[in-house]
């Protein structure tokens, strides 16, 4: 990735969470956090600000750490794990109990790229929201799913066939005043209005 000095698109601070009760104990290592970091960096091609936090499942803290983020100046937020039908699985309802705006679509579509794979994504609840001017998104708990959901689908020639769900997030992020997100299409290509498109100086 270009160095700050270099790269002509703004610096960009997310969020991202991990949500385990048994990983913020220490009894697994998790792999939420690393999944979602290096997933980011290859799909941005901003200068990136990781804010981390490894949370049990508690609705209360979670709650907080989401606010905290917001508070902290994060334009997207990025929770992953606690969001199935388990009695401990409170994320959801975490993060609706801090929104300004629901953002039903992303949930939507997420379910509809998991069904591909497993049956059970009906199982799954994520939601998205809007607090302030910052975006925040339930993703599901394993790295593979972060993946296929953030990216979408492809046939075996690479092209698309089910947009991941980031395709729309520089634009939502756009919408509600945050700074201009300029996505690697090699990853995940991003769709913006022709006249919300800006041009930038190229790297150097």
């Amino acid at each position: 990735m270009n160095t700050p000095a270099a790269n002509p698109y703004p610096p960009v601070k997310i969020g991202i969470v991990s949500v385990s009760d048994r990983a913020s104990a220490g009894v697994y290592v998790d792999k939420g956090l690393p999944a979602l970091q290096e997933w980011l960096s290859r799909a941005l091609k901003n200068p990136l600000q990781f804010e981390p936090r490894l949370i049990p499942d508690e609705q209360a803290a979670i709650q907080a750490a989401l606010i905290a983020l917001v508070d902290a100046g994060c334009a997207l937020v990025l929770t992953t794990g606690g969001t199935g039908p388990a009695l401990r699985d409170v994320t959801p309802e975490a993060t609706l109990a801090v929104a300004h705006k629901k953002m039903p679509g992303f949930g939507e579509q997420m379910r509809r790229i998991s069904l591909n794979f497993v049956p059970t994504a009906i199982l799954s609840r994520q939601v998205a929201v809007i607090r302030d001017q910052t975006l925040i998104i339930n993703l599901p708990g394993q790295p593979k799913s972060i993946a296929e959901t953030l990216e979408g689908l492809r046939d075996a020639d690479g092209k698309s066939v089910v947009p991941g769900i980031f395709a729309a997030v520089p634009y939502c992020i756009d919408l509600i005043g945050g700074p201009y997100l300029e996505a690697d299409e090699t990853v995940c290509k991003a769709f913006r209005p022709k006249t919300a498109i800006r041009s930038f100086p190229a790297t150097v």
